[in-house]
């Protein structure tokens, strides 16, 4: 399923995230960028999962975060471990209405408030053979400049005539 259309008003929202979780992601996405670290969200993988957020650290560490909005959403989610073989570290990210102590300790997690975002427990580094952090690489860097060409082409403005 494409993640970016130029049908859509906002080719960068694919709509399949609660107001929660965009509110999450934003607090996140602040914090990530305070950390240099380039972000990208609904990332399919090669197992055909998708990523809510994956990020590229000015090192090339690649990071991905599983949002969680509520104590059942992250109970029926039994899909986070397959995403351990895509990522250096592996997070978990909520908000404050959601009991911290529900998250295993062998992940990351961080605490968001839309405005901005913590780190609440560090995630262990687990590194990445050398052919799969190229894969994601090559993936990431591919899906991000599809979506920058949907985006711009969804401005409608003829950038030549400006």
């Amino acid at each position: 399923m494409t993640l970016v259309s130029i049908a859509n008003d906002n080719p960068l929202i694919d709509g399949r995230q609660s107001a929660r979780a965009m509110m999450v992601r934003r607090g996140l996405q602040i914090l990530l960028d305070e950390m240099r670290h380039a972000t990208l969200p609904e990332l399919v993988l090669a197992n055909g999962r998708r990523a809510d957020l994956v990020t590229v650290s000015e090192k090339g560490e690649i990071w991905i975060i599983e949002i969680k909005t509520s104590v059942e959403d992250f109970q029926v989610d039994c899909k986070w471990p397959d995403y351990r073989a895509y990522c250096d570290r592996l997070f978990f990210a909520t908000h404050r209405e959601v009991p911290l102590d529900i998250f295993p300790e062998e992940c990351g997690l961080l605490l968001s408030d839309g405005y901005g975002a913590h780190l609440m427990r560090d995630a262990p580094d687990h590194r990445l053979a050398p052919a799969t952090r190229k894969s994601l690489m090559l993936n990431f860097s591919r899906a991000a400049a599809r979506r920058l060409l949907m985006a711009e082409w969804a401005t409608g403005t003829n950038f030549y005539e400006t």
